[in-house]
């Protein structure tokens, strides 16, 4: 038992040792902003892999066998594993499907792939992509929720339920 107990150590030092060695630390998106987030984005979650996993887990509903594919085997970036996963969450497609796009894509960067899975530059998707981007790389890559300035979706406009006559 004691013997197995120090094979299964060994094995999960080994698996993240490598995911962290093996992080690509620059983004290429298109877009120097997310492009920024993206890179914040790879370096805290290099400076502590099993909180980010842990963040996406929370987050996502992903497993860790699906984490340590994307990281280990596939060799991604941290920010590329976010960007799937969160590219995923707002085309309101599986996961799978947006990895294969990345797959086929990704010497393009994100801004192609988010064009790929149908979020045009500029649309409302794009600016939420940026704005959980831009929000993930703070506080210690954790999530943050809310509205329009985080990322959440269109800014609240006044505190009326919409029957005023408006500006003539």
């Amino acid at each position: 038992m004691k013997k197995t107990l120090i094979i299964i150590a060994a094995l999960m030092l080994t698996i993240g040792a490598s995911a962290q060695k093996n992080f690509q630390l620059s983004a290429k998106s298109g877009d120097t902003e997310l492009d920024a987030s993206l890179n914040e984005i790879n370096v805290k979650a290099q400076a502590d892999v099993p909180l980010f996993k842990n963040d996406l887990k929370l987050e996502f509903g992903v497993s860790d066998s699906k984490l340590d594919n994307m990281l280990v085997s596939l060799n991604m970036s941290p920010a590329d594993v976010y960007m799937t996963l969160e590219t995923a969450k707002i085309t309101k497609k599986p996961d799978d499907e947006v990895l294969k796009v990345f797959t086929a894509n990704k010497n393009k960067g994100w801004g192609e792939i988010a064009k790929e899975m149908g979020i045009k530059p500029g649309s409302a998707e794009f600016h939420a992509l940026k704005g959980k981007a831009k929000n993930k790389k703070g506080k210690g890559g954790g999530s943050k929720k809310g509205g329009a300035e985080q990322g959440g979706g269109p800014s609240e406009k006044g505190k009326g339920n919409g029957k005023g006559k408006g500006k003539k």
